[in-house]
């Protein structure tokens, strides 16, 4: 399994390269990196390994919370939703996974061909509490 761990940790960091710019945000205490990927950019090994439904209109969305003076990947409570522009909702299931000092939280998300969606994430730490924004549309 250490091997598919390591797979996916470099398959997510190849994917990252896809995106037009880094994408992250600072949110209290935290550095929060997400990307929302086709499905598709992950092998068959992966997506069997991780419980990842491989296909043309699925998406992948990768959230990753740091500590920002430290750069500590910090294990969260995550939960979240995403809006298609004609108003439906999906709510957002996330798998946490680890793999040596990376945290990453996965959630598949089912699209339409162009669909743009506006993502709201909320991050839960003991009291502390944050919610992430984004937007993004989905090829």
């Amino acid at each position: 399994m250490s091997k598919f761990k390591f797979l996916i940790g470099a398959t997510l960091a190849i994917c990252s390269l896809f995106a037009s710019a880094e994408q992250k945000k600072d949110l209290g205490p935290w550095e929060v990196h997400y990307i929302a990927v086709n499905s598709t950019f992950f092998t068959p090994e992966i997506a069997r390994a991780y419980g990842i439904k491989r296909s043309e209109n699925s998406t992948l969305v990768n959230i990753s919370v740091l500590d920002k003076s430290t750069k500590i990947a910090q294990q969260v409570d995550i939960s979240g939703n995403a809006r298609n522009l004609l108003g439906n909702q999906f709510e957002l299931e996330f798998k946490e996974v680890v793999e040596q000092d990376a945290v990453y939280y996965l959630a598949v998300l089912p699209f339409d061909a162009e669909d743009h969606y506006r993502f709201n994430i909320v991050l839960k730490q003991g009291r502390l509490e944050q919610t992430l924004k984004f937007e993004q549309k989905l090829y």
